[in-house]
C-alpha cells in the first residue's frame, strides 16, 4: 500500500467548538457537513475528528460510553454518514480518534463490571484491594489527586489514569482486545480512513502495579514509568496491526507521551508493523519548568531547537514523525512561541514555516490558519475543562494564591484551544445563534474568517500556500535535515536536501530586527524564493542575512 499519509496535510476538528447549526450552543456534525468547501478551498488532505461517540462530557467526549453511538448534542449516526460521504466527494479523508485506554463509567462494561467481583465483566478493567487502609499504590492521576477511586459495592478501588469517571481498560484481559479490535473493524467498515489514538502508549501497565518513587514526601506521585511505554505495549500493537490495521488502507497516529526517539523508531518502522507515525511531547514540555506543565518558563529557542531535529535525523529513512505546535490539549501557538498582539499575523506565518518543511505530516488545529491566539477569562467559573478544574482546586487548597494560579491557566490551560472557532464578525464569532457552551474569545471582531478570506495576505492564505508547496515539491516530504547554527537564542534555520536540490529555511522566533550568519559549511545558491512572510524579502543571499522581526524566508536553490 503506498503511504499517501506522507504527503498529506491534516486538519484537526474540535467538534463542540467548530459549527453549530442548530443554536443549541454546540458545535456539531451538520455544523461539519456546512463547512468542508471552506476545509476544501484551504487545501487540507485529512480531517481528524476529536470524539464524537456516545458520552456523559465529563472530559469533552473523551469518556466514551458507547462506541457505536454518536453524541446526541453532535447529531446522529445519519449525520456522521452524510458527513463521511461528503468528505469523500471532495476527495478528502476521515480519521476518528480512539479512545481505548479507559472507557466512561456510564460503559456498559463498567456498570456491569462494578457490581460484583464475580460479574463477567469484572476483569474488563483494572480493580485492587486497598493497602493499609489506603490505595492500592500512590500513582497521581494526569488530571490531579489519586489514580484509584473506591467503590462501596464490592469494597475495591478501580485505577482511573485520567478523571475518576474515566476507568482505565484492562488490555491483558483478551476479551478486552477482541471487543476493541471488533469495533475498530466496524469503523473502518463503514469507510473511514484511519484513527488518531489517544495516549496509546499507556494501554500496558507493569505487572503488579508498584510504587513509585517518592522523593518529596508527596501522597501521589507520578506512576509514568509504569505504565508509560510497558512491557507489551509493541506486543499488543502489533496484535491490533495484524488483527485489523493491516486489513485496510488507512493512515494511524498515536498519541504518546513520554517517548523517546528511539521508542519512536520501534513504533514507526514499517518492518514492525505498528503505527504509521506518533505524537510526542518533547517539544511541548520546553517551556515547563521542573514542576510540569504548570510551572511555567520561557522558550529557550536552542532547546527547542535541538528536539526537532533530534526526531527529523532520529526518524529519517526508519519512521516518519508528525508534526504539530497546536492541538485541542495545547495552548494557541501564536500565543505561546510568537508574539499575538503587535506581530500576530507576521509571527503566526513564521511559525507555520518553521514547522512545515521539517519532514513529516503536518497538524493544523481549528483557528491557526486564521491565528486564533490565548483567552483570559475574568473568573474560573468561564472555563469547562475538567484539567483546569482540578487544578484550580487543588492549588487553592494548597493556599496557592489565585493570581498566580490563573495566570499559569491562561498561558497552558487547554481551554485556550477550545473556545468557539471564530467565522466573523457577528455576535458569538458567527459560531452559534445560541449561547456558546464556552465563551468565545472577545477579539473575534478582529480575529475571524471572514476577514481573513477578504485580506489576501491573511495568515490563511499563506497556510494555503504552504499545503500547496508540499504537494508539489518532493523535497519537502522527503528531503533530509540539517540544524544550522543550533546555539543561536533566535533563529531557527535548517536545510532540506533532496537529490540535487536544496531547502534553506530561516526564521526569526524574536521582536528585534538581526543579522544571521550562515556558516561557512553551507554550500547554497539560491534560486527563488519560494515562500515569505514579508512581501519584499530579498533573493540575493548574502553569508549575512538581516531578518526582521518573525521573519520567515524559504529558498529554493543547488
Amino acid at each position: 500500500m503506498k503511504a499517501w499519509w506522507k504527503d498529506c496535510v491534516v486538519y484537526q476538528i474540535y467538534p463542540r467548538s467548530f459549527y453549530d447549526s442548530n443554536g443549541d450552543g454546540i458545535g456539531d456534525l451538520r455544523g461539519i457537513i456546512e463547512k468542508l468547501d471552506y476545509l476544501q478551498d484551504l487545501g487540507v488532505d485529512v480531517l481528524w475528528l476529536n470524539p464524537v461517540y456516545r458520552s456523559p462530557n465529563d472530559d469533552n467526549g473523551y469518556d466514551i460510553s458507547d462506541y457505536y453511538r454518536i453524541m446526541d448534542e453532535f447529531g446522529t449516526m445519519d449525520d456522521w454518514e452524510e458527513l463521511l460521504e461528503e468528505v469523500h466527494a471532495r476527495g478528502m479523508k476521515l480519521i476518528m480518534d480512539l479512545v481505548v485506554n479507559h472507557t466512561s463509567d456510564e460503559h456498559t462494561w463498567f456498570i456491569e463490571s462494578r457490581k460484583s467481583k464475580d460479574n463477567p465483566y469484572r476483569d474488563y478493567y483494572i480493580w485492587r484491594p486497598g493497602k493499609d487502609g489506603k490505595e492500592p499504590n500512590n500513582w497521581r492521576s494526569i488530571f490531579s489527586g489519586s489514580a484509584w477511586q473506591y467503590d462501596e459495592t464490592t469494597g475495591e478501588y478501580y485505577l482511573h489514569l485520567f478523571s475518576k469517571k474515566q476507568p482505565d481498560l484492562n488490555w491483558e484481559n483478551e476479551k478486552v482486545r477482541k471487543e476493541v479490535y471488533n469495533m475498530m473493524t466496524w469503523w473502518l467498515d463503514k469507510g473511514i480512513d484511519g484513527f488518531r489514538m489517544d495516549v496509546i502508549n499507556m494501554i500496558s501497565k507493569v505487572p503488579g502495579l508498584p510504587d513509585a518513587p517518592n522523593r518529596a514526601g508527596e501522597r501521589y506521585v507520578d506512576g509514568g514509568q509504569y505504565y508509560i511505554n510497558g512491557p507489551r505495549i509493541h506486543e499488543f500493537l502489533q496484535e491490533m496491526n495484524e488483527k485489523v490495521l493491516s486489513k485496510y488502507d488507512i493512515m494511524t497516529v498515536g498519541e504518546m507521551p513520554g517517548v523517546s526517539v528511539e521508542d519512536g523508531k520501534l513504533y514507526t518502522n514499517p518492518e514492525r508493523k505498528e503505527l504509521h507515525m506518533i505524537f510526542n511531547f518533547d517539544h511541548m514540555d520546553v517551556d515547563s519548568g521542573p514542576g510540569g506543565k504548570w510551572d511555567l518558563k520561557p522558550l529557550h529557542l536552542p532547546k527547542l531547537k535541538k528536539i526537532m531535529a533530534k526526531w527529523q535525523t532520529g526518524l529519517h529513512g526508519v519512521g516518519w514523525n508528525s508534526l504539530y505546535f497546536n492541538n485541542h490539549d495545547q495552548p494557541r501557538s501564536v500565543s505561546r512561541f510568537g508574539n499575538d498582539q503587535k506581530y500576530r499575523v507576521t509571527s503566526a506565518k513564521m511559525l507555520a514555516t518553521s514547522l512545515h518543511f521539517l519532514q513529516g505530516t503536518p497538524y493544523i488545529f481549528q483557528g491557526e490558519e486564521i491565528g486564533m491566539t490565548n483567552v483570559r477569562f475574568d473568573s474560573i467559573d468561564d472555563y469547562r475543562d475538567v484539567e483546569t478544574w482540578n487544578l484550580y482546586k487543588e492549588k487553592i487548597a494548597e493556599g496557592v494564591p489565585e493570581e498566580k494560579i490563573m495566570e499559569a491557566i491562561y498561558v497552558k490551560g487547554r481551554d485556550n484551544a477550545r473556545t468557539p472557532m471564530q467565522w466573523d464578525s457577528t455576535e458569538n464569532a458567527g459560531f452559534t445563534t445560541g449561547t456558546p457552551w464556552i465563551k468565545v474569545n472577545p477579539n473575534y471582531k478582529e480575529i475571524n474568517v471572514e476577514a481573513a478570506l477578504a485580506d489576501q495576505n491573511s495568515i490563511y492564505y499563506y497556510y494555503k500556500k504552504l499545503i500547496q508547496l508540499r504537494k508539489t515539491n518532493p523535497l519537502i516530504v522527503h528531503g533530509d535535515f540539517t540544524l544550522i547554527d543550533g546555539e543561536n537564542r533566535r533563529v531557527f534555520a535548517y536545510l532540506r536536501t533532496y537529490q540535487n536540490e536544496k531547502l534553506l529555511v530561516v526564521t526569526n522566533w524574536s521582536n528585534d530586527q538581526l543579522e544571521f550568519r550562515l556558516p561557512d559549511f553551507i554550500n547554497f545558491h539560491p534560486g527563488q524564493i519560494l515562500i515569505a512572510n514579508y512581501d519584499d524579502a530579498n533573493l540575493n543571499l548574502e553569508k549575512t542575512i538581516t531578518l526582521r522581526p518573525w521573519e520567515a524566508i524559504v529558498y529554493k536553490g543547488k
